[in-house]
């Protein structure tokens, strides 16, 4: 028979330990990091109107294909950065109020140009059960004009049957809409047309406002009624036609073109970004204090932070295993006890208190270990020793002269030479 041992000790080793601290600890700060940057919000990719959605009535077509022609785009989920300076580009959807869309349109004319896309689209969610169905995919299931009640309330809007087969027109450029029996349009005093279908419907204008918009101007298919040369006011451009940007009517290039053609005349020949709001479509995303710690300048404390974690978990590694027992400041016995007091006159400095003590006290060794009878002082008392020592062995230097070095010594480096000659001495005559 044999007796299992008995097992102790800790189930991990330090470097398993280390590996499970280390990847616990970035998988938090990961967690911290996403919350934060809010990716534990859900894709935005749902099916609606906006810069995100694939589907039919969606713009992630626009957005791929501007930033492939090198434009900066960007999504937007902060109301705060509506107000930023870069294109603006509204996808609002039947829901939306007109109070809110005036509102981030008029805080913006002085800002950046913005781009009004209506929706036209009801759809519904592909059913995921066909296996040519992709998320974000929608059926288009009918089609109604916008009620925007206190954003331009000057200008209606109707659907109706295209007179051409759909077709548009554009100063310099044509195509065709992909529903021609449902096109969507606009009405009203102060609109500039872009693009115009059958019967001179406008599917996409500017807003004469009073503004200089050169290169919109070069697009228009009819001039302003009045122009102000030098206003600082960036343009409101109104498609009424969706078909004409969204993922649906993208399919074509002319409608392509037409689109990279209206985004970089709406910039008036400046460089900027085009961003496409999603706080309209239920993508808003308010700062948090999460979001505050992983953006400058709030992001360096946060740094800081975690560097002080990682160093008080590098302390506690090294802390790893079972507790030591601690040992006394000031051992016992006489070793311990000279030590310390080594130390302490070492710190002091007052090393060259001890040469002549330590002088008398080798003297009176030397002089008991050759039975040298009592002298009447110090210096008959050393030339007896030397006598002694000279009788034994003529070749060993004299005690009186290493003791003078040691008593005149300049430094501890002196003063340890000759005390270590004198020790050497004590060893030899004491046997």
């Amino acid at each position: 028979m044999s007796s299992a041992k008995p097992t102790g000790g800790n189930p991990f080793s330090t470097r398993a330990a280390l590996l499970l601290v280390l990847g616990a600890a970035t998988i938090f700060v990961a967690l911290l990091w996403m919350i934060g940057a809010g990716l534990a919000a859900g894709p935005a990719n749902d099916g609606g109107n906006h810069g995100a959605g694939k589907g039919l009535n969606g713009y992630a077509a626009l957005y791929s294909f501007l930033e492939s022609r090198g434009v900066d785009v960007r999504r937007v989920r902060s109301p705060k950065s509506l107000k930023d300076r870069q294109l603006l580009i509204l996808t609002p959807p039947h829901r939306a109020t007109g109070e809110e869309i005036d509102k981030i349109v008029d805080r913006r004319r002085m800002s950046g140009p913005t781009i009004v896309v209506t929706p036209k689209w009801q759809t519904m969610r592909a059913p995921p059960s066909s296996t040519e169905t992709r998320k974000g995919w929608v059926l288009l299931v009918g089609s109604a004009t916008p009620e925007w009640p206190g954003f331009l309330n000057d200008v209606r809007v109707r659907i109706g049957k295209a007179g051409t087969g759909g077709q548009w027109h554009a100063k310099g450029a044509r195509g065709t809409l992909p529903e021609p029996s449902k096109v969507l349009s606009g009405e009203g005093p102060r609109l500039v047309p872009l693009v115009t279908g059958g019967k001179g419907r406008i599917l996409a204008a500017y807003i004469a406002d009073g503004g200089h918009y050169p290169r919109l101007e070069a697009m228009a298919l009819e001039r302003p009624a009045a122009t102000v040369k030098g206003q600082r006011r960036w343009p409101l451009i109104v498609v009424f036609e969706p078909d004409l940007l969204d993922n649906y009517g993208l399919s074509g290039f002319a409608n392509a073109k037409f689109a990279e053609a209206l985004v970089r005349a709406a910039m008036n020949g400046e460089e900027m970004p085009v961003a496409f709001d999603l706080t309209l479509n239920g993508h808003a995303r308010k700062a948090n204090l999460l979001t505050l710690a992983f953006t400058p300048p709030f992001l360096a404390a946060t740094l800081c932070l975690l560097l002080a974690a990682a160093v008080i978990g590098w302390r506690a590694f090294l802390r790893f295993g079972p507790p030591r027992k601690s040992e006394r400041a000031i051992a016992f016995g006489k070793r311990a006890l000279v030590s310390n007091t080594a130390g302490l006159v070492r710190r002091a400095r007052r090393l060259h208190l001890l040469t002549g003590p330590y002088a008398q006290h080798s003297r009176e060794k030397i002089s008991r270990a050759l039975a040298i009878p009592r002298q009447p002082d110090e210096h008959a008392l050393d030339a007896a020793i030397d006598r002694a020592i000279a009788a034994r062995d003529p070749g060993i230097t004299p005690f009186s002269q290493i003791a003078a070095r040691l008593r005149g010594a300049k430094g501890p480096h002196q003063a340890v030479t000759a005390a270590r000659e004198l020790h050497a001495l004590e060893r030899k005559l004491i046997r």
